[in-house]
């Protein structure tokens, strides 16, 4: 069983995945770092000078009584809050990790295409039966013809 474990850890896929995730983990502190120190201030700002952070309602008050000047204060207090404000800067990092995301692999798709592209066809069709085969074959694998063999084809 733990050759079996160390078998799987060491396929490149799942250190490929490992990575991904360090990776994304990275990302979603910056992107939380966008949202609240760089995108939040001038909304807010726009907005009449409002802090999305500390956007909150009591629900329940604490043991000393309101108001609150901010979550962190009300919390301390032992109030019970719905935190909106924060939900709000959720839904905006949200929306900008899935806009980068969509851009990341929008070029990623076009990089792709253009290599598959430029690499030229990857089949030829058999002048005796007509099926597509690969475009590096000799013979074809389903008449057995011999076939004539193009010197400006790669045949690695």
């Amino acid at each position: 069983m733990i050759k079996d474990f160390k078998e799987f850890i060491m396929k490149g896929n799942a250190v490929s995945m490992a990575v991904g995730i360090i990776i994304g983990i990275a990302f979603g502190t910056i992107i939380t770092s966008l949202v609240s120190d760089i995108i939040m201030p001038p909304v807010g700002l726009l907005l009449g000078n409002v802090d999305f952070a500390n956007l909150f309602v009591v629900l329940k008050e604490g043991a000393t009584a309101g108001p609150y000047l901010s979550v962190e204060a009300a919390s301390e207090a032992g109030a019970v809050t719905l935190n909106y404000g924060m939900f709000i800067n959720t839904i905006i990092s949200f929306i900008i990790i899935a806009l980068v995301l969509f851009f990341i692999i929008r070029a990623f798709n076009r990089l792709q295409k253009e290599e598959k592209e430029e690499a030229g066809p990857a089949t030829k069709v058999c002048p005796f039966c007509f099926s597509n085969i690969d475009i590096r074959a000799t013979r074809c694998p389903n008449c057995t013809a011999e076939l004539e063999i193009k010197q400006n084809y790669d045949l690695s």
